[in-house]
């Protein structure tokens, strides 16, 4: 559909929501494209595409809420779809914290362009997306008679959200996402040890397209001898591209439906020292070309740039309006964007030498956050560290602790943000953390 039929068909649904009963109504017309290959062996694995459109209704009728979807836009079909939606939402509990969004909250509308979606999208042919994959896999495979397996994957996908409700907001967001991954087991005696890599960009020609699958190996290889070592407190260094695993807990005790269910552990910390002074960073929703950047939430709320942490203390909470009505607080969004963090200026391998005696943790296997207490414990994968040196990989180790003490204990930074993620975390490094081991 063009824009204009996609706002079209949204207005008349909006409208005979309204004329079925319902007091008030939101209206999302989703389409999305996708294709993928994967390749194991010098072979195609799976080979697929998809299309898909959808139509998603919320409806507010007598102080009570639902929301439905279909992929079938036929009008006659849709007016049955709303009117019974309608109905059975009749039947619901009353839950009066359900509106919409106040309007003046709403994105107005400026024409700025964000860079989130590749107009040439269409353009990239299967061959080349075969190819690629393949490409990626070669560099791997048959390159060390220690190699059990070698796989590889090509996909990509692009889709637009257009939404309407019955209280003035219009809107649109397209995005836009390619990548390619390698995935390498070997035989490292009584263990097989596997290690991957991960390449993402919203624009093709910015893809990054080598050098793939002979960093899955060289890191697969890499842990070949993992054993535990002695327990004990260490300093923990995490890869970039480990430390979202523990960064989650955090971003997940500032979630409105978090904080409202009493499950998380920075309860009325606002404005307080909830971590070490190196954490500072913003959620920054209107950066040209960022992986997670929006004009809108998912509301329609319009996106601001935000203070997350400054210096350790705590500038606000992910609020959408349901919540922030139960809360009685004022909603900011529901939605993360791109997270900006104020870097060190040692890349990885300076902080690797710097450390006296600590673990380089490149993974974590398994474990789990308490949400209301911050309790934590995690398997890890990664390297002995002594005066600067890598001594020996390691396994079958967990850390455990307390996410408010984990990130009191944060002592630095690295400038090394990670490039293939809308949360452009750095390494890190943390002093004195509890490791399990032999």
């Amino acid at each position: 559909m063009t824009q204009e039929e996609k706002y079209n068909l949204a207005k008349w649904a909006m409208q005979h929501a309204l004329d079925s009963g319902a007091d008030a109504a939101s209206i999302v017309i989703s389409e999305s494209k996708s294709s993928t290959v994967d390749v194991r062996e010098q072979k195609i694995d799976t080979l697929k595409e998809a299309i898909q459109s959808s139509l998603s209704v919320r409806l507010f009728v007598d102080q009570k809420y639902s929301a439905h979807r279909t992929n079938r836009l036929d009008k006659q079909e849709l007016a049955h779809f709303i009117e019974q939606a309608i109905a059975g939402t009749k039947y619901l509990s009353p839950d009066p914290y359900r509106q919409l969004p106040d309007p003046a909250l709403y994105y107005q509308g400026n024409g700025q362009e964000l860079g989130t979606v590749d107009p040439s999208y269409d353009t990239v042919d299967p061959a080349t997306k075969v190819k690629l994959a393949f490409d990626v896999e070669k560099e791997a495979f048959e390159k060390d008679e220690r190699i059990i397996s070698v796989s590889a994957s090509y996909s990509d996908n692009t889709n637009s959200r257009l939404m309407v409700t019955s209280n003035g907001f219009e809107g649109e967001t397209k995005n836009s996402s390619f990548s390619l991954s390698a995935s390498v087991s070997v035989n490292g005696g009584d263990a097989r040890p596997s290690e991957g890599w991960y390449e993402r960009a919203i624009f093709f020609d910015q893809l990054k397209k080598s050098e793939i699958g002979s960093l899955a190996l060289e890191r697969a290889l890499k842990k070949i001898g993992q054993e535990k070592i002695k327990s004990g407190k260490y300093d923990m260094l995490i890869e970039n591209r480990a430390v979202s695993r523990l960064f989650y807990p955090l971003l997940s005790a500032l979630d409105g439906y978090s904080i409202q269910q009493k499950n998380s552990f920075l309860i009325d910390q606002l404005g307080k020292k909830v971590a070490s002074e190196k954490l500072s960073l913003v959620d920054d929703p209107l950066i040209p070309g960022g992986l997670g950047s929006k004009l809108f939430d998912g509301e329609g709320l319009a996106a601001k740039k935000r203070t997350v942490f400054d210096k350790g203390v705590l500038g606000t909470y992910f609020i959408d309006t349901y919540y922030a009505r139960k809360l009685e607080m004022e909603p900011t969004t529901g939605d993360t964007s791109n997270l900006v963090f104020e870097l060190g200026d040692k890349d990885l391998e300076s902080m690797v030498k710097g450390m006296k005696k600590g673990i380089l943790v490149t993974g974590f296997n398994g474990g789990n956050t308490n949400g209301s207490t911050g309790d934590f414990s995690y398997g890890i994968d990664g390297f002995l560290v002594e005066n600067g040196e890598i001594i020996q990989p390691v396994s079958e180790m967990n850390i455990s602790g307390n996410m408010k003490s984990l990130w009191m204990s944060l002592a630095e930074l690295g400038n090394d943000p990670n490039p293939i993620s809308s949360w452009q975390i750095p390494s890190m490094l943390f002093e004195g953390i509890d490791f399990s081991g032999s």
